[in-house]
């Protein structure tokens, strides 16, 4: 892309395009718009960022930008852990931060209408207030915005059961690569009429337009779960444990795997009382009502114990279980505190994670690189955080060749780069890995498709 070599004239057409307010250009201000939570990620101090708070104005954006052929970088609320919303040089970053209001919510069809930085725990208490729920829950739900869902086709610890953000996105309004503002999707229960379209724009990560509003599908309220802790010695016993509760045919709410390193870290930090005499605590949770939620209660505990676990129970204090979901949610940020992070977040076949924690662990060993394992254990997308002391270059390094054994690894056991972090800037190697030289030129040929100009997010996922 040949990008305007007076950058400034960019400037005064987004200052004729939109409110004073909207626009940033001051550096000290900029650099808080440059990156996202992938500190690895290489970024660049922006010409400048906006915070649209309509459609149109975000179509006045990509319009002033288009004309100019500057570069585009959409942001949610910075949670991404691939730097996919990190900004280049001369690029224009549009934070929908500002456009969070929840614009509608139809119990009787069971769908929300959103702007994309409604934040996802917001919107949960919102439709709870009708009876209704919304599934995807990221670790970061009580911070990351649902067009950062959306982007990155974001999971979580329900979606072992109830699937990811692609799953309930039936709708959205998007800003395109040629400055149109279009609608995709459906309100309809069913709906089969042309290629879907809706889905492609979901996981794309801003490569192919920026969302402007979402439309949700939602889930009556479910019964209130019941929470299954073990303990175990080591992270492979952990993952036999996740394989034999497959094995017994249950389809857990949630099935959580956070190491010792991670729950010292988050008691550092919060003064939670955490204890756990174990390497690893395995956390499940069945939502099935009634007696069978019962009986599938204990079939995980069997499945625990048949595993190895050094103690396993069904917890009868709903306020220690929800500290210790608590603690899983907070692990990334307990340990971001200590030191530079690298964040996996591979995802293998529910029957390879055992070997897959033991190759995580051996690499880590070979490494001289300390790896805490946190996991959404019961659908395989496992989330080793690698860990270097502040200002060893030598452990920056190491860590970074165990990055990328890891992933080999997990492709070697026919799993994929990420789960549900998205490609952004680490992880475009992997996907080259993963995906056939003709797949690749195939998602090439959708980009230039969608984005002729190639301003937006150039850089990102291949």
């Amino acid at each position: 892309m040949a990008v305007d070599t007076d950058l400034g004239t960019v400037v005064e057409a987004l200052r004729a395009a939109l409110p004073a307010e909207r626009l940033i250009t001051d550096p000290d201000v900029l650099v808080t718009y440059a990156s996202d939570e992938a500190e690895w990620a290489p970024w660049e101090l922006p010409l400048a960022a906006v915070r649209p708070r309509t459609a149109e104005e975000v179509q006045a954006v990509v319009r002033a930008c288009i004309a100019h052929r500057v570069p585009v970088v959409p942001r949610g609320a910075g949670t991404g852990l691939s730097g996919g919303a990190n900004a280049t040089a001369g690029s224009v970053v549009v934070s929908l931060e500002a456009m969070d209001a929840v614009l509608e919510v139809d119990a009787l069809e069971r769908f929300a209408v959103v702007q994309p930085g409604v934040v996802n725990d917001d919107l949960r208490a919102h439709v709870a207030g009708h009876g209704l729920w919304y599934p995807p829950d990221p670790a970061s739900s009580p911070w990351s915005t649902i067009g950062g869902n959306v982007a990155t086709n974001a999971g979580g610890l329900c979606c072992v059961k109830y699937g990811v953000t692609r799953d309930y996105v039936i709708g959205l309004q998007v800003v395109t690569g040629t400055g149109d503002l279009v609608r995709l999707g459906r309100r309809t229960a069913k709906g089969v009429a042309g290629y879907d379209l809706t889905g492609l724009m979901v996981g794309s990560e801003g490569t192919l337009g920026i969302v402007t509003e979402v439309t949700v599908k939602l889930r009556p309220l479910r019964d209130p779960e019941r929470t299954v802790a073990g303990y175990f010695d080591s992270v492979v016993a952990a993952g036999e444990a996740v394989t034999a509760v497959a094995a017994a045919g249950l389809t857990p709410s949630a099935l959580e795997l956070v190491d010792r390193h991670c729950l010292a870290a988050v008691d550092a930090w919060k003064n939670m009382g955490l204890t756990a005499d174990a390497e690893v605590v395995l956390l499940g949770r069945v939502d099935t009502p009634g007696a069978a939620g019962d009986v599938e209660a204990e079939q995980m505990l069997a499945a625990f114990s048949s595993a190895g676990a050094s103690w396993a129970a069904v917890s009868t204090d709903a306020e220690e279980a929800d500290a210790l979901f608590s603690a899983r949610r907070l692990a990334y940020p307990a340990l971001e505190r200590l030191g530079p992070l690298l964040t996996e977040d591979v995802c293998v076949p529910k029957a390879a994670v055992p070997a897959m924690l033991g190759r995580i662990e051996a690499i880590g060993k070979a490494h001289d690189v300390l790896i805490a394992n946190i996991a959404h254990a019961g659908d395989g997308n496992l989330h080793p955080l690698l860990s270097t002391p502040p200002g060893d270059d030598a452990a920056r390094d190491r860590a970074q060749l165990a990055f990328h054994e890891i992933i080999a690894a997990a492709l070697e056991m026919g799993g994929t780069v990420t789960g549900e972090h998205g490609v952004g800037l680490l992880k475009r190697d992997g996907l080259a890995a993963e995906v056939s030289p003709a797949v690749l030129d195939m998602h090439r040929a959708v980009k230039a498709a969608l984005d002729p100009h190639g301003i937006l997010n150039p850089g990102k996922v291949f």
